[in-house]
């Protein structure tokens, strides 16, 4: 058990604070787990808060004071970089414009934050912060935070140019609703709010960086985050979302062991590839990459579904549900029609052809362009019907 208060000359060998990381890892129980739900810090909402209300925000009062620039897949890396470019140019004769260029990275289990502020060209300030036990999207949303707060102060500075690699926790400040990251929320609001109404003219812009782009001005805070290489001292506290993203992660892990020793997915289940060809794993995060594929068709993931588990009115099916329905495949070409067959045999279903049909995304393109196979025909779910 945890005993913080205790001298260390009297710590007992196998204490929760002595042990490694890794050590703690392999702990279960509910001593354990009690510790751990006692660091953990609970978040603070503000449905009420001035800069929350509407009426009263920045988006209601300043909406023309402040622009995202956002990196897309339209613009080529060479157009981003020339307009991050051009900003550093035409701020550079300006002792009014500040540029601050922000990251954030995760070690061991410790967030490093850090910011370099330009004025006229020249690097003025390095600030870096460290945290324990955090997500990315609290400590890249940190350091917009700092960012801005010391961009504000700064005398005679009408203009906050934020460039991040993480535009996506930027977004957050505009979001009214209750979530865990309003109190950095509404302290950025604050800020803001004093920013824009010490003088009708200043103005904030913040711009986009994907770390892929290299950068001269980012390539440089990003080295400096990542040359740090902090070890957590325990106890020590853990965020509200770390806590769930922990549990979260726990629980695919059990799910992914679960699942990998059935033996009945090992005889049914399609194991289907992502881009760069590795097995695609369950996530919590942005859909998964499952739920991204299909479009927002129902019709669409219910067909896929029926295809991966191998529950669709084929020859095999019916062997195992339908044993007096036909088996043999249409074409005449193989004797049971299989799930394998209509994939890469049957040239019943050649609206589509790529050798890589064991990717999703090419699963889906041959569903599309095939939209017979793996169906019931005439809507008949209950039967053994095969498709026309």
């Amino acid at each position: 058990m945890d005993l913080s208060f205790n001298s260390p000359k009297r710590q007992h060998p196998v204490l929760l604070n002595s042990l490694t990381s890794h050590q703690r890892s392999h702990i279960k129980g509910h001593l354990v787990n009690s510790v751990n739900k006692l660091y953990r810090i609970f978040p603070s909402f503000f449905p009420l808060h001035p800069e929350l209300s509407l009426g009263s925000r920045i988006i209601d009062n300043f909406s023309d004071w402040f622009s995202f620039n956002i990196s897309n897949k339209e613009k080529n890396d060479k157009i981003c970089l020339q307009q991050l470019d051009n900003i550093v140019l035409k701020s550079s004769s300006s002792p009014s414009t500040a540029i601050v260029v922000t990251d954030a990275s995760i070690k061991n289990n410790i967030a490093t934050s850090i910011l370099h502020t330009h004025i006229a060209n020249s690097l003025l300030i390095k600030t870096l912060h460290h945290v324990a036990f955090v997500t990315s999207t609290e400590a890249e949303l940190f350091v917009i935070r700092c960012s801005i707060n010391q961009a504000y102060t700064k005398e005679n500075i009408s203009k906050i140019i934020v460039v991040t690699d993480s535009i996506y926790a930027a977004k957050k400040i505009f979001n009214s609703s209750s979530h865990s990251y309003q109190v950095h929320v509404v302290a950025i609001l604050s800020d803001l709010h004093c920013f824009f109404a010490s003088n009708q003219n200043n103005s904030i812009e913040l711009w986009e960086c994907p770390s892929h782009l290299n950068w001269n001005l980012y390539k440089a805070v990003n080295s400096n985050s990542k040359a740090f290489n902090p070890l957590p001292i325990y106890p020590c506290k853990m965020s509200w979302d770390y806590s769930k993203k922990i549990e979260c992660d726990d629980i695919l892990n059990t799910w992914k062991i679960t699942f990998q020793a059935s033996d009945e997915k090992e005889r049914h289940f399609l194991n289907l590839l992502d881009d760069n060809f590795n097995v695609i794993e369950p996530s919590y995060t942005r859909g998964s990459l499952w739920l991204q594929s299909f479009r927002h068709s129902n019709s669409l993931y219910a067909h896929t579904m029926r295809a991966i588990t191998n529950h669709t009115p084929i020859g095999k099916y019916r062997l195992r549900f339908f044993l007096s329905e036909e088996f043999k495949c249409s074409c005449e070409t193989y004797p049971i029609k299989s799930r394998r067959h209509i994939l890469h045999n049957c040239m019943r279903f050649n609206g589509y052809w790529n050798p890589r049909r064991d990717s999703l995304s090419h699963f889906v393109i041959f569903l599309v362009a095939n939209p017979n196979a793996f169906t019931f025909a005439n809507n008949s779910t209950s039967t053994g019907l095969s498709n026309p």
